[in-house]
């Protein structure tokens, strides 16, 4: 292991010798600042601070706690949003209202809330809890100015020093409470040419703005903040989770657009193609007419020079199951590519045809500056669940490395037809396991080979893209397999070194198995999250749990990973498993005897890089939270601290007054919600 380790570390310092050297981050993290949730508009999440190294790591002290417990949510608050920081202020959203907080960034104290009054809307966002940040942008005339998309969905401007809703922006809402200054109900502008709404009109039914969408029509929130790119406000949604789905109807996720300094609307990008639009033909039998979703709930990049903002989508209504929606159905599962000023397609790619695995594009894009073969290109990288990196020139959408349409699988799904192929990019090689076969299944004992392979008859399994079954299958099969069940998650997203062009993503190993099963045996028509009016033929009856043996995971380790790939030649140079072995798996009785590495890997990892270091958080040994630092050239661990709590989705680092300090989310612990702060004595 140690000769195999020293060759790895030797190949990775030549690689990293070879690879030429970036100017500087993209805009956003200048001056010790993080103006994007994702640190710079291309989502790197760097931070081109080194006054934190790996010389000093190990001294870092908690400087604040912020408590957001304090913040209404249910069931209860959950971490997901990255602060900002701008000019010597954090802002950050807290809570199933999505309250936003300003707080000074040296004691955590809090400045200022906005807090949107109290809809049914907002009950019925099933993305609540999970906002992710807000936007901010300097808009002439203005200063600076917060943007937030709230679970009700709308739009809200906001003075960045006082909180207060701006004056003479946007429109009036006509909602109990509501400030009639400084907002936008984005409900109206998205379905006021939609076929369906204009049905409802015209029989005489009127837009309820305090309840939003009929349910009859379907449900539209937020999840990811809006992006301000050259003084446009790019507004993105979230539907009802698909896996939560029986009925086929509801609102297509279409991309808003509003002028910053007025609240004007500007324009709208239609996800699911009309008629005589790009790629209506890719939804047949008028599907495209009642099916909805294909949402951009993941984070947005943009390139602010080439005028360009970078949408990831999911796919259309109903995970797992699409036979009332034949045809590969852009643009669900995509990237799409538009521009700011009009909201024309400059350039897309779909990343998983007819999509019905849940292989949504999960975390924003990431755009860097590297040198393939000689040649500067700027390219943009999208890390997926299935263990991809889909890599662009995000100028034309050419892809960098040829990506191959590959023949998979076929559905025995009654009414379901799949695509043919999927696509499959030659480089960078996936950075995790794909399928499963008997030959991948833990082996760490005779025992629990044997125990898995047994599992694994129970099941439909194979290749990557395997199809969905139902339950009852005439061949006695519980359900399928799907490996991987989500490599890279939103709750992890990969962060990259923009003055390298190398990239660091984390990853789970393990399948999960979802049950379809006649959509009419577990509809809720009394739900109010429950929206449409037409039953699918077959929907989701749970999430399936799924386990190897004796509740060990059914692959081999490592069971959490982080890559580090240089993108300047799509080659991997080395990996790391995450935080230490747990003691439930050390002392497991199976294991007994065992030699087991160091570390076995506890799931995906959230990330972020500095100038010094790659930073994430994950689990000790006793399943303690704990910050760990990696020497970005090797994956040499260089230091750990103790976390008051684990946290989801990401953490930040900004300079403050000649101090830098690094902000991790706390979930657990009985500190839901909240926000550490660390910085040197």
């Amino acid at each position: 292991m140690k000769r195999i380790l020293a060759s790895l570390l030797a190949l990775s310092a030549l690689a990293s010798a070879a690879t030429p050297l970036r100017a500087q981050s993209g805009p956003g993290t200048e001056n010790g600042e993080w103006r994007y949730i994702g640190g710079d508009a291309g989502h790197t999440r760097y931070a081109p601070l080194d006054q934190i190294n790996a010389q000093n790591f190990e001294q870092l002290e908690m400087a604040w706690l912020w408590r957001g417990d304090n913040y209404a949510s249910f069931p209860e608050p959950t971490s997901r949003s990255t602060p900002l920081y701008v000019d010597g202020m954090l802002y950050t959203v807290a809570g199933s209202r999505r309250q936003v907080v300003a707080l000074d960034p040296a004691t955590g104290e809090t400045l200022w809330t906005f807090r949107e009054p109290h809809t049914t809307r907002m009950e019925r966002s099933m993305r609540a809890a999970y906002g992710k940040g807000v936007a901010y942008a300097d808009v002439p005339g203005r200063g600076g100015v917060i943007f937030i998309s709230t679970p009700g969905f709308f739009l809200w401007a906001l003075d960045a020093k006082t909180g207060r809703p701006l004056e003479d922006w946007g429109e009036p809402i006509p909602v109990e409470g509501f400030s009639q200054t400084g907002g936008v109900d984005l409900v109206e502008d998205l379905i006021q040419d939609w076929g369906p709404w204009q049905e409802w009109q015209a029989r005489g039914e009127r837009f309820d703005p305090e309840f939003g969408l009929p349910r009859e029509l379907g449900m539209i929130t937020s999840s990811a903040p809006p992006i301000v790119v050259n003084g446009v406000v790019i507004v993105s949604n979230s539907a009802e989770q698909g896996y939560n789905q029986t009925r086929i109807e509801n609102v297509p996720g279409d991309i808003l657009a509003y002028d910053a300094a007025t609240g004007d609307f500007k324009w709208k990008f239609h996800v699911i193609p009309r008629p005589g639009e790009f790629g209506h033909e890719t939804w047949e039998n008028d599907a495209w007419y009642r099916t909805g979703d294909v949402s951009s709930w993941a984070p947005m990049a943009a390139d602010p020079e080439r005028g360009i903002v970078y949408i990831p989508t999911n796919p259309p209504t109903i995970d797992f199951y699409g036979g009332f929606r034949p045809g590969d159905g852009l643009f669900g599962t995509s990237i799409i590519a538009l521009n700011v000023e009009t909201g024309e397609r400059v350039w897309h790619f779909q990343t998983v045809h007819h999509d019905i695995w849940n292989f949504d594009n999960p975390t924003a894009p990431i755009l860097l500056d590297v040198t393939v073969n000689g040649r500067a290109r700027p390219i943009l990288v999208q890390a997926t669940k299935q263990a991809f990196a889909f890599t662009f020139d995000r100028a034309t959408g050419d892809p960098i490395w040829p990506i191959e349409e590959r023949p998979v699988r076929q559905s025995t799904m009654p009414g379901e037809r799949l695509s043919p192929t999927q696509p499959f990019p030659t480089r960078p090689a996936p950075y995790d396991e794909q399928g499963i076969t008997p030959d991948q299944v833990i082996n760490l004992t005779p025992s629990l080979r044997e125990d898995a392979v047994d599992i694994l008859d129970m099941y439909s399994w194979g290749p990557i893209y395997n199809p969905p079954i139902e339950m009852g299958h005439p061949s006695g099969l519980r359900s399928f397999l799907s490996c991987p069940s989500g490599a890279t998650n939103i709750t992890d997203p990969p962060a990259a070194d923009p003055e390298t062009g190398i990239l660091y993503v984390s990853s789970a190993r393990a399948c999960r198995a979802e049950r379809l099963v006649p959509a009419g045996e577990i509809d809720r028509p009394d739900d109010i999250m429950t929206t449409g009016t037409t039953l699918s033929q077959y929907a989701v009856l749970d999430r399936g749990q799924f386990a190897g043996p004796q509740g060990l995971p059914i692959y081999n380790p490592p069971w959490g990973k982080i890559t580090a790939i240089d993108m300047n030649t799509g080659e991997h140079l080395w990996w790391i498993a995450t935080g230490d072995t747990p003691d439930r798996i050390r002392n497991h009785p199976a294991l007994q005897g065992v030699q087991l590495p160091e570390s076995t890997g506890n799931g995906a990892a959230p990330l972020m890089t500095t100038k010094t270091l790659l930073l994430y958080y994950s689990l000790g040994s006793g399943g303690e939270s704990r910050l760990y630092a990696v020497d970005k050239r090797t994956g040499q661990m260089v230091g750990e601290i103790d976390l008051p709590g684990g946290g989801e989705y990401g953490m930040m680092s900004y300079m403050h007054e000649g101090r830098q300090y690094i902000m991790t989310q706390v979930s657990g612990r009985g500190l839901p919600g909240s926000l550490a702060a660390f910085r040197l004595p």
